[in-house]
């Protein structure tokens, strides 16, 4: 089997946005310190969602995005926060291929794997074309009650059906292309990507995916039998969930965030999005050296 050989991000980089922690004074200050980095460097700076990258001056050639519907024209966006921060950049380009470098200022930073000291190197080395190029698997799901369509999302992560408020377990049925595989009377169950299987997947007992593996992993949270294990399914297959039961209730949460109260005349597919996640990473990062850095991967108790 032949090596994958690294793709490098040639691109030229004219325009960047930032993208900071909300409610955090810290990473709100080495925004605007970014900014003006990057100003100085010849490059056009846009803020994100309000976040005032100026420190209440209007510095030349300083632009901003108003709005979250225009990330167009975009090369790059710079996240500076924790994985919750880098999640909510992912929403905010809605497909657009635009690379993004995450910066940690946040706790785990498992996303947001670059040390906040190495930003000016590693935005050197993005304006010289001198790191990888990488892309990651997403999903696309798609709710309908009663047959009809009442929301369509993306997810970097995964998406989690759980019981809510009711105490008791719920009933979920899973179906792959209309054939139906089986129901787990659980608290809930989650579907994750490869990326996706080192967040709430691996703390419910799911397997590790490597992020280059074209697969989804679907995992019961606490199911009421032994042999309710966690399933493997190829990324090119459709799955569809069901709550079964009248008066059955559930919760939609996507990306860690919730979405949607669930019943039994709902319907939630899943299937591999058309468009996958990029972002840049320094020549040789090794994914395996990331586990043992963030979750002791391989380390004796």
């Amino acid at each position: 089997m032949a090596i994958r050989q690294p793709v490098v991000f040639k691109k030229k980089i004219r325009n960047i946005a930032i993208v900071c922690r909300r409610n955090s004074p810290h990473a709100l200050a080495l925004g605007r310190e970014v900014a003006q980095w990057l100003i100085n460097h010849g490059i056009n700076v846009f803020s994100y969602d309000g976040q005032n990258l100026s420190g209440g001056k209007k510095a030349p050639g300083r632009a901003k995005i108003k709005s979250m519907k225009s990330p167009k024209g975009l090369d790059l966006v710079c996240v500076l926060g924790g994985d919750g921060t880098y999640l909510e950049a992912v929403r905010w380009l809605q497909g657009h291929r635009v690379p993004l470098l995450g910066v940690n200022m946040g706790s785990l930073g498992f996303l947001t794997v670059m040390r906040s000291q190495d930003i000016y190197p590693m935005l050197e080395l993005a304006i010289a074309g001198k790191l990888e190029f990488k892309s990651r698997s997403m999903i696309r799901i798609t709710l309908r009650r009663s047959g009809k369509i009442r929301g369509e999302y993306a997810s970097l992560n995964d998406l989690v059906i759980e019981r809510g408020a009711q105490s008791h377990l719920i009933h979920i049925s899973i179906v792959v292309d209309k054939l139906p595989i089986t129901t787990v009377k659980a608290d809930g169950l989650i579907l994750a990507t490869p990326t996706g299987s080192t967040a709430y997947n691996l703390a419910a007992g799911g397997p590790i995916l490597h992020p280059e593996v074209d697969a989804f992993v679907v995992t019961p949270i606490c199911p009421h039998s032994l042999t309710s294990r966690p399933f493997l399914f190829p990324d090119n297959r459709k799955i569809q969930f069901s709550i079964l039961g009248t008066g059955s209730k559930g919760t939609l949460t996507i990306d860690g965030i919730k979405k949607a109260t669930l019943d039994s005349n709902d319907e939630v597919s899943v299937e591999r999005h058309t468009c996958d996640h990029i972002f840049l990473r320094k020549m040789g990062h090794n994914y395996f050296s990331l586990l043992k850095e963030k979750l002791k991967f391989g380390e004796r108790a």
